[in-house]
């Protein structure tokens, strides 16, 4: 059997109806998985599942509308998936926030805690709604989506980049406090990819030509490059990677 292999293993997996966060249920259906399809919009993920059933022609992936701002439908959305899927195999907290640019002295209150709680407390809460179901079976991945901004400071997305280092320190807590339940906790640290949330950075052209004139690959990258890493962490592939973060941004960061 492929070590990447995800027959009968079940996804929950948050902002999916697009970008990200859909590359990697789309890609996690292709290796076997049944996906939870959840975001805010309940037309979007309905949109997502029907792409995905359709392509893998037969029914894997359910839609749940969820807005990771209120813990009660984070609460919801666990019970749900239970009830759906019988299990939660693996949570990918992909679902996050940016609603401002610009110099953090700039920032209104509101949009610093908006940040706050849906880039780093609703992992949290989630994470703690999955663990005690983990611990049971004695088997269990928690993947966050972090950011290379978590690695380095910015005078455009700082309060965004201290949301993203909050999640790197996160999944190596859930490792440590985990581990021994075989519970294996990552985050992978996207570079610049091509997607809706990232549109104001790769649609603008002097960041976009600056990006890619300095970048060793010449380009910014695609959802489906993160999905891999993804694929490989929640598979048996990568069963003794525990408390890292796996930077992908086609070596900006070097």
């Amino acid at each position: 059997m492929s070590l990447f292999n995800l027959k009968n293993k079940s996804f929950l997996i948050t902002g999916s109806s697009r970008g990200i966060g859909k590359s990697i249920a789309l890609n996690a259906a292709i290796e076997g998985a049944k996906v939870i399809i959840s975001s805010r919009k309940i037309d979007a993920c309905n949109k997502t599942a029907d792409e995905i059933n359709e392509l893998i022609g037969s029914e894997v992936a359910f839609p749940i509308q969820a807005n990771i701002a209120d813990e009660s439908q984070l609460i919801n959305l666990v019970e749900e998936t239970n009830k759906i899927l019988g299990k939660i195999d693996v949570l990918i907290c992909n679902a996050a926030t940016n609603p401002f640019m610009g110099s953090m002295a700039d920032i209104p209150s509101d949009a610093f805690d908006k940040i706050m709680n849906n880039n780093i407390k609703a992992n949290h809460l989630l994470t703690n709604l999955v663990t005690p179901q983990m611990i049971e079976r004695k088997d269990g991945v928690i993947i966050i989506i972090s950011s290379v901004g978590g690695t380095r400071g910015s005078d455009l997305i700082g309060t965004y980049n201290i949301s993203k280092a909050a999640d790197i320190q996160m999944v190596k807590n859930i490792a440590v406090e985990y581990g021994k339940f075989n519970i294996r906790a990552n985050s992978i640290a996207p570079g610049l990819i091509r997607t809706d949330f990232a549109k104001g950075l790769w649609e603008n052209p002097k960041i976009h030509d600056h990006y890619t004139k300095t970048h060793p690959m010449r380009r910014i990258g695609e959802p489906d490059e993160i999905a891999g890493t993804a694929i490989m962490l929640a598979s048996k592939a990568g069963t003794y990677i525990n408390g890292q973060t796996i930077i992908v941004d086609g070596g900006a960061t070097i």
